[in-house]
């Protein structure tokens, strides 16, 4: 039987890659800023290919974001309830020189399909649309699909209507499909998820630009006092010098040097930053990046003092650790190595906590034997360093109900970057993979 619905998801990829270019196609960017339109095409076309294979389906309006697509089928007797969830929002495509094709015409290239948005996260839209297709007529559990489309923004407005509807979207098991491989063609559970929390940090020293010759040395740069303030973050080996953050044991498996260094496009010669397994640096301690900085760019910069600057920080936060009183943890140690008494303002940004899967149950048991026969080799288990704060709620949400986290996605996906994109063969794997888990859990 599993050799019968192997070939009805291999008969079906052509339909499934005709599907995902058409999303790909949509820039649907959530942010700020961005136009609203994409958005509504992306929940439109998302409904159409789900109207193919559930007969209920609608997209429902959630305030201050664009809307969700739900589709159910509801549950035989006796049979459990999988809630599947992915999103068809992207990250903006950021500039044009990273992208050997443009980020929203979607071009295959040596068997990968490349986009914004082809791995993340429309590609788990599709996983869930293919498996549902390719079990038309013996579907045999309940079956909930969330489409979101405001994932990325991280403003977690999706939160507030499940709050607000939390019996709409209960379920005996959840798969999230915005995960994938740890390696191409290595069938991976993520078993973890690092939280987040953001700060942007505000230096003030002068009222205006000031001469660099006439006052330097004497009057206070704020540029130099915000590169001293955001040094203080780490230690001379590149660890989290912020006192007090979690930090957790890992005993799943550990990442390659060399797959780190691939997967990050680390240059030659360059080191790695911190102390401890890989995996541990990765998945279980908090790290800090400055992913923005507002200060004169070097092509127009002017022979003068800065006198305001502006840095947006990133703290990535092991699972179980609070973001509130993260944040709270920075700032202090943030305002105590401010240097000359200069005007600081901390202010907090978005937020998440993380996730660790607790035990094995059935659910994942049947998770991992399906990937298994999918790929034709054992699973493992690895955490992700990213956060998907839905995740915490969902589990907060539903305490009794199996978590599981994976997808089409490998380290060569380039998810928020230039040349994003998915290995076909890969997304048909883990269409096979989400396939049997939902025939098994008809069974079980």
């Amino acid at each position: 039987m599993s050799g019968e619905l192997a070939a009805r998801v291999k008969d079906g990829m052509s339909q499934a890659q005709a599907d995902l270019e058409a999303l790909v196609r949509i820039p649907s960017v959530a942010f700020e800023g961005f136009p609203e339109e994409p958005n509504l095409a992306a929940a439109e076309l998302t409904a159409e290919l789900l109207r193919g294979v559930l007969d209920d389906v609608e997209i429902v309006e959630v305030p201050g974001a664009p809307p969700t697509v739900l589709g159910r089928a509801p549950a035989p007797p006796g049979a459990p309830t999988v809630l599947l969830y992915a999103h068809y929002d992207v990250q903006p495509a950021g500039p044009e020189e990273a992208w050997t094709s443009p980020a929203f015409e979607p071009s295959v290239r040596d068997g990968r399909l490349y986009g914004r948005g082809a791995a993340d996260d429309k590609s788990g839209v599709i996983m869930h649309v293919a498996a549902l297709r390719a079990l038309t007529g013996e579907l045999a559990v309940g079956v909930t699909v969330v489409i979101e489309g405001d994932e990325e923004t991280g403003r977690g407005t999706f939160d507030g209507y499940l709050a607000a509807h939390p019996e709409e979207l209960a379920a005996d098991v959840i798969v999230v499909a915005d995960s994938g491989n740890w390696k191409l063609g290595e069938p991976t559970l993520c078993a973890s998820l690092r939280g987040l929390t953001e700060l942007v940090v505000e230096v003030s020293t002068l009222e205006r630009p000031a001469h660099s010759g006439l006052v330097g040395g004497a009057a206070p740069d704020a540029l130099l006092a915000l590169i001293r303030m955001l040094d203080a973050l780490t230690d001379e080996h590149g660890d989290v010098a912020v006192a007090g953050l979690v930090r957790r044991d890992w005993d799943g498996m550990d990442m390659p040097e060399d797959a780190l260094r691939g997967t990050a496009s680390v240059l030659d010669g360059v080191e790695l930053v911190g102390t401890g397994s890989i995996a541990e640096r990765l998945y279980s301690r908090p790290a800090i990046t400055v992913i923005g900085l507002d200060a004169p760019a070097v092509a127009t910069a002017a022979n003068a003092l800065v006198p305001v600057v502006r840095a947006k920080v990133s703290v990535r936060l092991a699972p179980g650790d609070d973001p509130a009183r993260a944040f709270g943890l920075v700032r202090d140690h943030l305002e105590a190595a401010t240097p000359w008494d200069v005007r600081v303002s901390i202010t907090e940004g978005a937020g998440a906590p993380g996730f660790a899967v607790e035990g094995n149950g059935p659910g994942l048991a049947a998770a991992r034997r399906a990937l298994a026969e999918a790929y034709g080799k054992a699973s493992v288990d690895v955490g992700s360093g990213g956060s998907i704060p839905l995740v915490t709620t969902l589990a907060a949400t539903y305490p009794e109900a199996e978590i599981v986290v994976w997808g089409a996605q490998d380290d060569g996906a380039r998810i928020h970057a230039g040349d994003e994109g998915v290995v076909l063969e890969e997304l048909g794997r883990a269409v096979l993979a989400e396939a049997l888990l939902l025939r098994e859990l008809a069974r079980r």
